[in-house]
C-alpha cells in the first residue's frame, strides 16, 4: 500500500471515524476497529451460502445468489439501517474485509437511497494492518516506563492519572492476576490489540516524543497476550516502583476486587450477581491451589468462606480482608519480589504513590 494511503488510514484511525462494517457477525466478532458498528450486507447464513456458491459455481454466480438473498424487504431493512446511523454519523465511512464487492455494493445502494458515503481503501485487512504496524515497531524516538509494586498498589490508577499513561489492564478487562478476571467477556485478541495500537497512535500523535508509562505485566493478561515487541519493550525499559503500607493495599483490593466486582456481577444478573460472584472468587482461588500449597490453600479457602457467608448474609465485607491478607503475604508479594529482583538493574525510582507520580510527571 502506498504512503499516502497508509496516511489517509492513519487520519480516519485519529478523526475517531464512525465505521460501518458490513462483514457477516461472524468475522466482527473475531475483530473490528474501534468505533464500528456491525450492519451486514450479508448476515453469517448467507456469507456462508454464498461462499459455498462461489467455490462451486464462480463469482457470477454467487453475486447473483447474493442478490436474491438480499432483495425486496430485506434489502429495504439493511440499507435504512446503514442510511439511519449514516444520517446520525456524517463522517461515518463503509469497509468489508477488503474495500471489494460487499462495500462498494453497500456504499452504492446507500447512494440510491440519498446518502453518499465514502468506502475505505482496502477495507478492514487494511485499517488492521495500520494497527499492527504499530505494535510490531513501537517507537524508539520516545521513552519508555514501567511502574511496577506490589498487589494492590493501584498501579493501575496511577498510570491512568499520567498523559503518557497506557492502560493495558482497561483494554484487556482483566487485572492481570489470578483473580483478575471481570464480570462480563474479554475482547477478542484481536479487538484487545486493535483498541491498544489506536490508543498508541493517537497519544503518539498528539504528543510526539512525550514519554509513555504501562504497568508491569506479565505477557498474559487472562487469556489475552501482550503484543509481543510491544512486551519485549516494557521488559528493556526503565522501572518505577510505588511502595505502599499492606493495609493500605488490602483496603484497595477489597474495594475492587469485592465492592466493584460485586457491583458489576449484579449489574448484569441481578438475580444471580451474589452467586456469580462468589463463584468466580471460588474458581480464582482453585486456580492457584497448587502453587499455593495444601495447607495454605485450605486455610484460604475457609476464610474466603466465611467472609462470602457473612457477606451474603448481612453485607459485611469486613472478613475478606484476612483470605486478602494471607494471599498478599504468602504468595503474591514473594512472588512479585523474585520477579522484580530479575529486573533490579532496571529500577531508578521507588517511593509512595505520590512520589513516583512526582517523579513521573518529572520525565516530561
Amino acid at each position: 500500500m502506498s504512503a499516502t494511503a497508509t496516511t489517509e488510514l492513519a487520519s480516519l484511525l485519529l478523526a475517531g471515524t464512525p465505521f460501518i462494517d458490513v462483514r457477516a457477525g461472524i468475522e466482527f466478532a473475531k475483530g473490528s476497529i474501534p468505533g464500528a458498528v456491525n450492519l451486514p450486507i450479508l448476515d453469517t447464513d448467507e456469507r456462508e451460502r454464498v461462499g459455498t456458491c462461489y467455490k462451486r459455481l464462480g463469482q457470477e454466480a454467487a453475486i447473483e445468489l447474493g442478490h436474491t438473498l438480499v432483495n425486496g424487504p430485506v434489502k429495504a431493512a439493511r440499507v435504512d439501517a446503514w442510511c439511519t446511523f449514516a444520517t446520525r454519523h456524517p463522517q461515518a465511512w463503509v469497509y468489508c474485509w477488503r474495500g471489494g464487492l460487499r462495500s462498494r455494493t453497500a456504499a452504492q445502494w446507500m447512494a440510491e437511497a440519498g446518502c453518499i458515503r465514502p468506502v475505505v481503501p482496502g477495507g478492514y485487512k487494511a485499517l488492521r494492518q495500520r494497527l499492527i504496524d504499530e505494535l510490531a515497531q513501537p517507537a524508539h524516538t520516545e521513552a519508555w516506563f514501567v511502574i511496577g509494586g506490589r498487589t494492590g498498589s493501584a498501579k493501575t490508577a496511577l498510570v491512568n492519572a499520567l498523559p503518557g499513561g497506557i492502560d493495558l489492564e482497561g483494554f484487556a478487562r482483566h487485572r492481570g492476576s489470578s483473580f483478575g478476571r471481570r464480570a462480563g467477556p474479554s475482547p477478542a485478541q484481536v479487538d484487545f490489540e486493535n483498541a491498544l495500537a489506536l490508543a498508541m497512535l493517537r497519544r503518539r500523535h498528539a504528543a510526539p516524543g512525550r514519554c509513555l508509562f504501562l504497568e508491569d505485566e506479565s505477557r498474559q493478561i487472562g487469556a489475552l497476550s501482550v503484543p509481543l515487541e510491544v512486551y519485549r519493550r516494557m521488559h528493556e525499559t526503565p522501572v518505577a516502583v510505588v511502595e505502599v503500607p499492606l493495609e493500605q493495599r488490602v483496603s484497595k483490593i477489597l474495594d475492587d476486587y469485592i465492592r466493584v466486582d460485586l457491583e458489576e456481577h449484579v449489574g448484569i444478573d441481578p438475580e444471580g450477581g451474589f452467586r456469580n460472584f462468589s463463584v468466580q472468587l471460588e474458581e480464582s482461588l482453585a486456580r492457584i491451589r497448587k502453587r499455593l500449597g495444601a495447607e495454605r490453600f485450605l486455610l484460604a479457602s475457609s476464610l474466603l468462606q466465611a467472609a462470602l457467608t457473612a457477606h451474603g448474609s448481612h453485607g459485611d465485607t469486613s472478613g475478606h480482608r484476612a483470605w486478602i491478607e494471607l494471599l498478599l503475604k504468602e504468595y503474591y508479594d514473594p512472588m512479585y519480589d523474585y520477579q522484580l529482583s530479575k529486573s533490579a538493574s532496571r529500577v531508578v525510582f521507588r517511593g509512595d504513590t505520590a512520589a513516583v507520580r512526582e517523579w513521573a510527571l518529572s520525565q516530561y
